[in-house]
């Protein structure tokens, strides 16, 4: 049986706040959750790629840059050799660049956005704060091309690493937590990095959101299952990155569902940005 998994990622992980890799399995309707593993370093994120030989996973950060922005500064259009390119920049530059960038466009249209954005509701991939996903895409996708890992869409992976029929063993689906937390408890917040915020209302709204995940009440048409153990550890995380995990996996268990080759992406997908799996044209914020 495939492994699932979902991973909410940070660029810079350590002890504090590292990468979250949830791990659960798909049988019939039901994704049972078999357990959360942190990661304290981009290393150890890398190890775990290649660690693993069989695996469908949900990645919440970016696989590609506004297809805009990528004309407008006259980067390499192909997706790997645009991916080369930035991978090459430090996060100095990137913000310098992408700042210039911003400062020359008119106020209310600043940031460039992929066509995945306005379906999906999240944040420019161009964004460097709050939250920085430039730099998760700048220190993620790299590494899931390193692993050899086959992102629908974009890139086919090593072909060495693939069954008897031609399908990829490992397979990498850009995901967004928000948008799926987003259909069962609308925009009410339900996590904090800072701890001074992390309060009983977004607690609730954690709980809340298990509820409806457990019972299968979103459109994915999934159940969750869980431990009571594991129900706790993931209310009792006020940052949310184990929730984040869990949803990750979620979706990634909706692509599972639909296979080989595009695991539930519109087709065709735009080549150089990439697309949010399960979020669908029509499905705007």
């Amino acid at each position: 049986m495939t492994l699932l998994i979902g991973c909410d990622f940070s660029s810079r992980p350590d002890r504090r706040k590292p990468i979250i890799i949830a791990r659960g399995q798909l049988q019939l309707d039901v994704v049972t959750l078999q357990a959360l593993e942190p990661l304290e370093s981009l290393d150890a994120f890398a190890h775990w790629l290649v660690r693993e030989p069989d695996w469908v996973g949900g990645f919440d950060f970016p696989f590609g840059l506004p297809r805009a922005l990528v004309h407008d500064l006259g980067w390499p259009d192909p997706w790997l050799a645009n991916i080369a390119h930035y991978a090459g920049m430090t996060r100095a530059q990137i913000r310098d660049v992408f700042a210039g960038y911003c400062a020359g466009r008119p106020v209310g249209g600043k940031f460039a956005h992929r066509a995945t954005d306005r379906w999906a509701g999240s944040s420019p991939s161009m964004k460097w704060v709050n939250p920085p996903v430039a730099y998760m895409l700048h220190a993620g996708v790299p590494r899931l091309i390193e692993a050899g890992v086959c992102m629908p869409g974009l890139h086919a992976g090593d072909r060495t690493d693939r069954d008897a029929s031609g399908v990829a063993r490992r397979i990498a689906l850009e995901a967004y937590p928000g948008l799926l937390a987003r259909e069962v408890i609308g925009r009410a917040s339900y996590k904090s990095d800072d701890q001074a915020r992390q309060t009983p209302q977004r607690r609730g709204s954690r709980e809340a959101l298990l509820d409806a995940l457990c019972a299968g009440r979103t459109r994915l048409a999934l159940r969750l299952s869980l431990t009571q153990a594991q129900r706790l550890e993931l209310v009792d995380d006020g940052r949310g990155d184990r929730l984040d995990a869990v949803l990750c996996m979620l979706q990634a268990a909706w692509g599972l569902q639909r296979g080989w080759p595009a695991f539930g992406l519109p087709t065709p997908v735009d080549p150089l940005e990439g697309w949010i799996v399960t979020a669908l044209v029509g499905d705007g914020a």
